[in-house]
């Protein structure tokens, strides 16, 4: 994978830089356009391999980019100098499959036997939706993405499983189209949408009422289009119960040096 050229790496390395210091604690949406973002599981090594098999056979809701060695808490690959404990603008903290805090960082919580999972964001498509003119809702509205618990179940493996969570951008019929064909050539980035149209045919009742993040304006002529979302594997964790999980705050990513075109097919 390409690192971002001198101009968008400055942007990353300040951006990661406000974020250890606490001085960005918000969504990251929109930010260091150009960047690839990924969402954070973070789990001992012997919980590993489970949840190592349940991304592989749910690629599209868990598309790994990347996957720390045991205890490190660095990801060369993805930025020079991240720091998995502090380049996070919200953790959240599980205990037996129960969120019992959050937090800025996780130094005090990082043990020798910890593995670290990145995997591919939707937000790294956002920026390709909109050169393209479809700049996502969430965007224009400066608030976090819309994300809901669906009916939809991913594959088992071992002591993970649960349903599909998916974020929500609305657009014209026309223009639903449109985000399809671009938003297809980024399979890292969850690829194209799972449903768009009637949300109840996939167990959402209210767009007024996402568990995560956000609601967004949906105008009179628009459809909702759902892709998958990186926070389905927090639904499988609260299902597995591992002794400790950590995991991104939804909306709050680990914004790498990676270029999103990296995640894109042609």
């Amino acid at each position: 994978m390409k690192q971002a050229p001198l101009p968008l790496l400055q942007q990353t390395s300040d951006l990661r830089y406000a974020i250890r210091n606490k001085t960005h604690t918000g969504v990251t949406s929109g930010l260091a356009q150009g960047a690839m973002q990924g969402n954070v599981v973070i789990l001992p090594a012997d919980w590993a391999s489970e949840f190592l098999l349940y991304c592989q056979k749910n690629p599209v809701s868990c598309p790994l980019i990347g996957v720390s060695e045991v205890g490190s808490f660095a990801m060369p690959e993805l930025g020079h100098d991240i720091d998995m404990r502090h380049d996070i603008p919200e953790y959240y903290v599980y205990r037996n499959g129960v969120k019992v805090e959050s937090r800025s960082d996780i130094e005090d919580l990082w043990q020798d036997d910890m593995v670290a999972f990145v995997l591919g964001c939707s937000f790294s498509f956002e920026h390709a939706l909109s050169q393209a003119g479809l700049t996502p809702r969430n965007i224009q509205e400066d608030v976090n993405v819309s994300m809901f618990e669906t009916s939809i179940a991913t594959v088992p493996a071992g002591r993970f499983f649960g349903n599909t969570v998916v974020t929500m951008r609305p657009y014209t019929p026309k223009d639903a189209i449109r985000a399809i064909q671009i938003t297809t050539r980024f399979p890292k980035a969850h690829g194209a949408p799972l449903h768009f149209g009637s949300p109840q045919d996939i167990g959402i009742t209210d767009l007024n009422k996402p568990e995560y993040g956000d609601a967004v304006t949906v105008k009179e002529g628009e459809v909702p289009v759902f892709w998958a979302c990186g926070v389905t594997p927090q639904v499988a964790i609260r299902n597995a119960k591992p002794p400790i999980c950590i995991t991104h705050a939804p909306g709050k990513m680990l914004v790498t040096d990676i270029l999103d075109t990296d995640l894109a097919v042609l």
